[in-house]
């Protein structure tokens, strides 16, 4: 008898341990942001800035994005400017531009660092 009292004691204490089971979940990280690079060895003078009309901001985090001509491999094409939160309290914002490379110039998009 007490052989099997303690036999039930044991699986007493043992089912619920059963259900405990911590779940650890890891959270994948972000994909990588892919930059493409367009090199040009002579890119033709983007067009005049358009002008924009700057409406409030929604909000005293968010912080104006001036709209500006993007290259897109062929011609320039307007972005409108738009309000945006920084990502972080010391992020900035690098307009767009081309960047000296070897004999020619690449494209280096709008981002926040």
């Amino acid at each position: 008898m007490t052989r099997n009292l303690i036999l039930v004691s044991l699986l007493a204490l043992a089912v619920p341990a059963v259900g405990c089971a911590a779940s650890v979940q890891a959270t994948a990280p972000p994909p990588p942001r892919l930059e493409a690079e367009v090199v040009v060895e002579s890119p033709p003078p983007p067009p005049p800035v358009q002008v924009e009309v700057v409406p409030a901001p929604p909000s005293p985090e968010h912080f104006w994005i001036a709209g500006y001509h993007r290259w897109d491999g062929r011609a320039y094409v307007w972005v409108p400017g738009r309000y945006d939160r920084r990502p972080h309290a010391g992020a900035v914002w690098r307009p767009a531009r081309w960047e000296a490379r070897g004999r020619g110039r690449v494209w280096v998009e709008a981002r926040w660092e």
